[in-house]
């Protein structure tokens, strides 16, 4: 099952951020409080999005956070996919897949023509899942990213 995340799944929500974050060998730099997700998630503002897959028995499998994105060369919003994560256990029982499938029947539903998300070169796990849905990389682009000192030192 599938569903949109309540405020309730914040800290749940966040143990899995922190999970994933393991997992991709990076937990040092996973900082975000679930203060910080609930205000970006349920703010006054929302920032993005999430929803939740759950097993038959009501357990929490995994989870997509996405926020909109937008093609200047479409016109239109986009979907970008921050984090999908189904815990290690519960793996290939559908729920990734379900919740790419409920972020493709949004962007669908809302005339949305894109649903992008990155992955780490060496998840050969993932990528191979994503390539099975029809997923294809975007070789020619390279993701940049400031932060910390650069950042800051940019933006003084």
């Amino acid at each position: 099952m599938i569903r949109t995340a309540a405020p309730a799944d914040v800290p749940v929500i966040h143990e899995m951020i922190r999970e994933l974050a393991d997992y991709e060998k990076a937990l040092h730099e996973a900082n975000a409080t679930e203060e910080q997700l609930r205000e970006a998630l349920f703010g006054e503002r929302p920032a993005a999005y999430a929803h939740i897959a759950e097993t038959e028995d009501g357990e929490v499998a995994g989870f997509a956070l996405w926020f909109l994105n937008f093609s200047t060369w479409r016109g239109v919003h986009g979907i970008y996919l921050e984090d999908l994560y189904v815990r290690p256990r519960l793996r290939g029982g559908g729920h990734g897949k379900a919740l790419l499938t409920e972020l493709a029947r949004i962007c669908v539903e809302r005339g949305y023509e894109r649903l992008e998300w990155s992955v780490l070169n060496w998840n050969t796990p993932s990528i191979d899942f994503y390539r099975s849905l029809g997923a294809r990389p975007q070789d020619e682009w390279t993701v940049y990213r400031l932060t910390d000192g650069a950042l800051k030192s940019l933006g003084a």
